[in-house]
């Protein structure tokens, strides 16, 4: 084996924190990520790094992995053409949907996932060179609810400070595995081992996170409303409302208030299976908190009455008066906006609300299998597998075998890029500069532009190339466009600032043309090329928030401040702060008119006395258990990593268990059952766990069949058995986390 090199600066890519990392390249090619280790030079995660990020050599090579471009032929197989055809034919075909049923009608999914948000900031030149209106992405699976509630309430966008809370609360979250906050696990033992301060966890499985909490809230699975219900009661009738907060920041708040003191307090708990004394000091701690900081997550937010569950959670942090002090909740200084604005549009077939610019997922099917003259006809899928993430997969391939074009940019034939016309084949997050826009920390917040560590494979192309050939083929843009910035980089970087601004202020469709011009234009190191879109952003930014930059070291007019900055990202391998906001801002970023916060949402309001009035109606005989689809655990996370070899433990992806539902089965750790829903079935092993109440079983992401069909890669596709009807009647998000099920026993025997 050749020796291996220097450490590199990187980042995971597995959740959204992207923890700083350093990285030993060897094995025999070089091309290896022998070794890794936290980066104590990166400025959030501070050297801190789970256990996940250390096996990221199986992403960088995965066993499907793609470097030609494909194109199907009739009989469905797949046949490699090189790039100039691969383009032109992309194109002319895009373009020919475009001319005779409308852009509109060219659907775009995707954009990033984890840790490559890079391809989302290129994709908007196509798609307005093609007219392409509607989108989704992952987020429509998961926080429209949260971000059309957020937008409703504050205008804003709201995360929490869990380092310096004395109450912290996470509402179906297990961080220990999920993370979303830095430092996740060092956090969570700081809260735990001080006696001064309080965790609580609202989950219906006894998490690590749980094992860790004071008060562990085992809420029935999908019962969340009630319980929330119950301790907002609490607070309200006992009067630990705080009414200083709320005259000085808030509107409309008595509707509100009436209703929740009309909660129906021991039916809610009673529901909730809680006992109602815990309930109380549950609440009472709350609302007795100095700081209180709380993070909701997809063990709501895919689940019933999801929306409403995210309005609750909200009210729980408006009347205890936590946000914009140190240990509450702020709103943080970011590069890019992801909540966007509320459901002001609707989709061209099923009326659905696009909330975020993004079509609920649920609903993408039903807008392509229609006669509806603006029918999606015609998909691009770039960095995402909806084929096994959506909910029911069978009908969502159904959906894409009725489209005249199926685009896929992707780094491994996954199985959305098995459905498509075309496949064109993506450089991974490690052979091209790649970032991602979750910053989300506070006062100070920090970008990180990843390096490029090796170089590609040939055949292969970064999505930002990509992008630029496609707009180029479609005649969006043009050397005449280009030649003026040309000129100007060779005058450097102040000069092209100049010229760029100039051109973007003037002009509004050079927005969304900027990305590839920005690409083309601008002289940048190789191992960062694909960062010159960040120049766009970092001047808006640096039109919008002038102080906060200026706080963090880059001051000056605008664009002295976007040179600066932009230089500073070019030039730290383990990331730049380039943000420091004070907690005095925070209520001044209320963004709602009258810049008040807007506590009584009468729909959603409405709908909790619904709930009240009629009860869970969750229950059906025929299925007797609640499945979780898509778990986190020790070596699970996104569906990123597609080499089951990964996992050092649980392979087969287990069906975990309660051991009375397990006795009662005659079932032990490791045999085999059949799991059934409304959607299908499928044989899986068990794992017996008291983490599990009875009636609730859960599974892992797994990748399903392999290749040929036999066997399991990497555990069950939980996509086979989830329906899109399951679905938040306000926001579309799915209801993955219940599931109604069947389980059987069967006479197989263990998986391998």
């Amino acid at each position: 084996m050749a020796a291996t090199t220097d450490w590199k600066q990187t980042a995971c890519i597995l959740c959204e924190c992207n923890c700083g990392l350093e990285v030993e390249l060897g094995g025999e090619d070089g091309r290896h990520l022998v070794r890794l280790r936290g980066d104590k030079r990166h400025p959030v995660s501070q050297g801190y790094a789970c256990e996940k990020a250390h096996r990221l050599d199986h992403y960088q090579h995965g066993p499907d992995r793609l470097t030609t471009p494909l194109r199907r032929r009739p009989d469905g197989t797949f046949e490699p053409i090189d790039w100039d055809t691969a383009i032109r034919e992309v194109a002319a075909r895009l373009a020919a949907v475009r001319d005779t049923y409308g852009g509109d009608t060219i659907f775009y999914y995707g954009g990033g996932g984890q840790g490559n948000h890079l391809p989302g900031a290129y994709s908007p030149t196509t798609r307005r060179a093609l007219g392409s209106r509607w989108r989704s992405n992952a987020l429509a699976q998961e926080k429209t609810g949260e971000f059309w509630v957020s937008d409703r309430m504050f205008g804003t966008y709201t995360r929490a400070d869990f380092e310096h809370c004395d109450v912290g609360l996470f509402l179906g979250k297990n961080p220990w595995h999920s993370h979303s906050i830095p430092r996740a696990r060092v956090t969570l033992k700081e809260i735990a081992k001080d006696p001064a301060r309080t965790l609580i966890v609202i989950d219906p499985r006894r998490t690590e996170t749980a094992e860790l909490a004071d008060i562990h809230l085992q809420v029935r699975p999908g019962r969340d409303a009630w319980l929330l219900a119950a301790m907002l009661h609490v607070i309200v009738t006992e009067d630990l409302v705080r009414h200083d907060f709320l005259e000085a920041n808030a509107v409309e708040v008595e509707p509100t208030l009436d209703v929740l003191r009309a909660i129906p307090f021991g039916e809610c708990c009673e529901h909730a299976g809680i006992d109602p004394e815990l309930v109380r000091r549950a609440a009472r701690i709350i609302g007795n908190a100095r700081a209180f900081a709380s993070f909701e997550d997809l063990g709501v937010q895919m689940n019933r009455q999801s929306t409403l569950v995210s309005y609750l959670h909200r009210l729980l942090v408006v009347f205890t008066g936590s946000i914009g002090r140190p240990g509450t909740h702020f709103a943080p200084t970011t590069l890019v906006q992801f909540m966007g604005g509320g459901a002001s549009r609707r989709s061209p077939v099923a009326n659905a609300p696009i909330i975020a610019g993004l079509v609920p997922c649920n609903l993408i099917a039903e807008e392509i299998l229609s006669d509806h003259p603006k029918r999606y006809r015609a998909m691009i899928v770039e960095a995402a597998n909806p084929a096994h993430s959506l909910a029911d997969s069978k009908r969502f391939r159904e959906a894409m075998a009725a489209l005249d074009t199926v685009v896929v940019i992707d780094v491994a034939m996954s199985e959305t890029a098995k459905q498509a016309h075309y496949v064109l084949p993506a450089a991974t997050q490690f052979e091209k500069a790649e970032a991602t826009f979750f910053n989300f920390d506070f006062p100070s917040n920090a970008f990180h532009l990843r390096p490029r560590l090796f170089d590609r494979p040939e055949g292969v192309l970064p999505e930002a190339e990509i992008h630029a050939r496609l707009a180029e083929a479609l005649g969006a843009v043009t050397e005449e466009m280009l030649a003026p910035l040309r000129e100007a980089a060779t005058r450097g970087l102040a000069a092209y600032a100049e010229a760029f601004a100039a051109r973007l202020f003037s002009d509004p469709m050079y927005q969304w043309l900027a990305p590839v011009i920005l690409y083309r234009t601008l002289k940048l190191p190789e191992a960062v090329r694909e960062g010159a879109v960040m120049f766009a952003l970092v001047l808006k930014k640096a039109f919008e928030s002038p102080v906060q930059l200026a706080r963090a070291g880059f001051s000056g007019t605008p664009i002295e401040a976007a040179v600066r900055l932009f230089e500073a990202i070019l030039t730290s391998p383990s990331g730049v702060i380039f943000a420091v906001d004070e907690w005095s801002e925070v209520l001044q970023r209320i963004g709602t008119k009258d810049r008040k916060i807007h506590v009584s949402l009468p729909d959603l309001l409405e709908e909790l006395e619904k709930c009240m009035r009629s009860g869970p109606n969750d229950h059906d005989e025929r299925f007797p258990f609640v499945l979780s689809a898509g778990e986190r655990r020790s070596f699970t996370a996104n569906t990123i990593i597609r080499d089951p070899s990964w996992r050092k433990k649980d392979a087969s992806g287990a069906l975990r268990m309660n051991p009375e539902d397990a006795a009662a089965l005659g079932v032990g750790d490791g045999d085999t059952v059949r799991l059934t829903t409304k959607r299908g079935s499928v044989i899986v092993a068990t794992e017996i766990s008291n983490a599990m109440q009875r009636g609730h079983v859960s599974l892992p992401n797994g990748m399903g069949a392999g290749p040929g069909g036999d066997g399991l890669l990497g555990g069950v596709a939980p996509n086979e058995l989830t329906a899109l009807e399951e679905r938040d009647p306000f926001a579309g998000t799915p209801w993955h986390k219940h599931v109604p099920a069947r389980i059987e026993r069967t006479d197989g025997t263990a998986l391998a």
